[in-house]
């Protein structure tokens, strides 16, 4: 085995492993039917039983999802402003395509294009990830290879295992507001992901009710 392929199939279980450790259950809050200004999820997003959705249908759902995402990023950045204004996204089947291709990790095209338009707009992109920090080479080097700047990246240690995920990314919205950056956009394709506030608005990708986790 080349050392490549070495580094990707140990970076592929560590991932496997650091995002399947259980946090704390937490009561699921009611959503509703869309998430503003996102369009409704695509009625295949919200049916799809598990082991059924194939990578061409989700790809369909993730570009009609994040589509008002891009329109939003144009709109909030219009005008010049003193604020500085930062993306908060997800990582495993929201940035990188984890559950269809675990090994590789390659980009999900329309999240990378909003991403690179945020950026070259004057916002920082940020990533909050379940993943634990202590394999942030690894997730970086995924990202940068998938096309994404990296302007931070927060992951869970060891505390932030007793905590549930949504308290945590939670908590890391707000230190990043703390650190003087707006918010305008949280991405994420779990309700984890994006509840709890501290942001302007929220997309959310789908996830066929848990089977892309």
């Amino acid at each position: 085995m080349s050392i490549k392929a070495k580094f990707v199939t140990t970076a592929a279980l560590t991932v496997a492993i650091s995002t399947g450790l259980a946090a704390p259950a937490i009561a699921a809050p009611a959503h509703p039917a869309a998430v503003a200004p996102a369009a409704a999820a695509p009625a295949s997003a919200g049916t799809a039983s598990a082991g059924t959705v194939t990578e061409a249908q989700w790809l369909t759902d993730v570009s009609t999802a994040i589509a008002p995402a891009r329109a939003y990023v144009e709109q909030r950045t219009a005008q010049p402003t003193d604020q500085h204004l930062a993306i908060v996204f997800d990582i495993d089947n929201t940035t990188l395509a984890t559950h269809f291709h675990p090994f590789t990790m390659p980009g999900i095209a329309p999240v990378v294009q909003l991403a690179q338009y945020a950026h070259s707009r004057g916002v920082a992109i940020i990533f909050v990830t379940a993943r634990l920090d202590f394999i942030d080479p690894v997730t970086r080097h995924s990202l940068s290879e998938a096309g994404y700047t990296v302007d931070e990246l927060r992951g869970r240690d060891l505390g932030d295992l007793f905590e549930p995920v949504q308290q945590f990314k939670t908590n890391e919205r707000i230190k990043v507001e703390n650190e003087g950056y707006t918010i305008i956009a949280n991405v994420g394709n779990n309700w984890t992901d994006i509840d709890g506030g501290h942001a302007e608005q929220t997309f959310k990708l789908p996830d066929y009710n848990g089977l892309l986790s």
